[in-house]
């Protein structure tokens, strides 16, 4: 175990680059004599089977954030951040159940175009500028910095060139042939993904453990750090403002992962792309069940990077391995980065392979999702109502690379930051409540108003950030509270509910808005795969969660 990179751990990765790319290029191809529109960039010419829907789901969502960032909270916190995994694969199985069999009754493409069906183009708009702002200002930077971090870790490249080579790999493929080439490569993508990250799972296990396998390895870490398993934490635990014990289960975790799997543009734009709602639907079980076992492959190896770098007998046994020629940990988000150096020729470049396919799956997913927002959204709403088909797919593509531009210029700013896992799912938070609460009153209430969704919007934000000042050293005074920033979005969704629903039942005296979408018991029918497998799911999680309780 050396932490150089090996000739079979370059040729390895290169294989893997050139195979991405190959795939990408070969399903965004034109067919003979039929011209790319807007369904076949932006949608796949809604042709996706399940097991893509579902392969692209995981690789849209696992990222630099999860593979750098979870792992670092593992490092910080221990299982308890899984919470963000375990419960969002119950959150996959509502939005299956409920949400897309209203989204693709209505062909949507984009999820401010379900805002303008439901309420107005007004409120579409604002919620259209808002989300290209948070993909390129926190999320494509974020990925960008979290990626860029791990080759700067790993390999020692300078931040500013991983930055641009990351951006420039996943723009290859993503900005020519749209979310065709995004969906087909990220089924290759998953599988890098989840067998990268198993290896370096069993491997930081078994160096734990001293070669004795990955059981004996759970076995050790548990009884190193019990505390480090617990899922419910108390407010004695130093983690407590960011996982506020049983608020992870009945709070604000929902208002985060029902706003992210829900309305999330560059999630959701996948399965709106199925060949049909039970098409969707079991994609979205096949999520659902990968999402179980991501804290085995992200969390879990932050965990043993933590016993080992405390444990001097452990450390000594690797350093005699690396030849004394250890890195230090200096802070939490580089612990898989770190865990990578032992692990020996060859598997290194399986392990890179995982992680560059984590980053750039995301980056393309993102940037696709941003275009298609600008482009249906902005471009042609306001600039060119009668735009050709062609026309469109070349401002989607021009879009893309601005949002690209932008964002590797934000993703060296980030640096500095301890969890970033956890300043994204923070920040985010801010704004999330308030769309949250808009959908779903849309949704399920008829009596919505289109100023009810508005006032609510606006209202939501300083109300956030009315709890982020008590957060912040205010807490002291007595008009400000101190809460943990996941019971903050819990509350501020339900004050923002109330104040939409207080508007609109001024303005409409009760009765329901011409915009209400009529539900019936049989939109929400599913079939017996999505039953027996959303069924199963529960019991997994559940019997998890009773495991390690506390």
């Amino acid at each position: 175990m050396n932490s150089a990179f090996g000739f079979w751990d370059y040729f390895i990765f290169i294989a893997y680059a050139l195979l991405i790319l190959f795939v990408g290029l070969y399903v965004s191809r034109d067919k003979k004599g039929h011209q790319k529109n807007a369904e076949d960039y932006f949608l796949a010419s809604k042709s996706l089977p399940w097991w893509a829907i579902g392969a692209s789901l995981i690789a849209a969502n696992i990222s630099a954030e999860q593979f750098i960032g979870m792992s670092g909270s593992g490092f910080a916190v221990g299982l308890a951040i899984a919470s963000y995994e375990w419960m969002a694969a119950i959150t996959i199985l509502i939005v299956g159940k409920f949400f897309l069999p209203i989204f693709i009754e209505k062909g949507l493409y984009t999820i401010p175009e379900f805002v303008e069906k439901r309420y107005s183009t007004n409120l579409k708009t604002i919620l259209a500028v808002f989300w290209i702002g948070l993909y390129v200002f926190v999320n494509l930077a974020s990925v960008l910095y979290l990626g860029s971090l791990a080759l700067e870790t790993i390999m020692g490249i300078p931040m500013v060139y991983g930055v641009i080579g990351l951006a420039l790999f996943a723009a290859a493929y993503s900005l020519y042939g749209g979310l065709s080439a995004v969906a087909w490569t990220d089924v290759i993508q998953v599988i890098f993904l989840v067998l990268g990250g198993l290896i370096t799972t069993y491997l930081a296990l078994n160096a734990v453990s001293d070669g004795q396998g990955v059981f004996a390895g759970l076995k050790t870490v548990y009884e190193a750090v019990p505390e480090k398993f617990v899922m419910i934490l108390d407010e004695s635990n130093p983690e407590y403002k960011n996982l506020p014990g049983l608020g992870v289960l009945i709070g604000g975790l929902w208002v985060a992962n029902l706003y992210y799997w829900g309305f999330n543009q560059y999630i959701i734009q996948r399965t709106l792309a199925a060949k049909s709602l039970r098409e969707s639907q079991k994609g979205i079980i096949l999520a659902a069940f990968l999402k179980i076992i991501i804290p085995l492959i992200v969390v879990i190896p932050g965990i043993a990077a933590y016993v080992m770098v405390n444990d001097p007998a452990t450390m000594e046994r690797l350093g005699d391995l690396a030849n004394n020629n250890i890195p230090t940990l200096s802070t939490a988000d580089k612990a898989y980065p770190w865990l990578l150096q032992f692990l020996p020729v060859g598997l290194k470049g399986v392990a890179f392979a995982a992680l560059a396919a984590a980053i750039v799956s995301s980056l393309a997913s993102m940037l696709n999702s941003t275009s298609t927002i600008f482009t249906m959204d902005i471009y042609r709403q306001y600039i060119d109502p009668k735009a050709s088909d062609k026309k469109t797919v070349n401002v989607g593509r021009l879009s893309a690379a601005a949002a690209l531009v932008v964002a590797c210029i934000m993703a060296p700013l980030l640096g500095g930051i301890e969890q970033a896992f956890q300043f994204i799912q923070e920040y985010t938070g801010l704004v999330s409540p308030g769309i949250l609460g808009v959908f779903l009153l849309g949704l399920f209430w008829k009596k919505t108003t289109n100023r009810g969704a508005i006032v609510g919007a606006l209202a939501s934000i300083p109300i956030a950030l009315y709890f982020k000042v008590g957060q912040n050293g205010w807490s002291d005074s007595p008009f400000f509270v101190n809460v943990p920033f996941l019971d903050q979005m819990g509350y501020t969704l339900l004050l923002t509910m109330g104040v939409i629903a207080l508007v609109s039942l001024q303005q409409n005296k009760g009765q329901e808005d011409p915009k209400g979408i009529p539900l019936t018991r049989e939109m929400f029918k599913t079939g017996p795969i999505f039953n027996i497998g959303a069924f199963t799911a529960l019991i997994i999680i559940s019997a998890l969660y009773a495991f390690f309780w506390g």
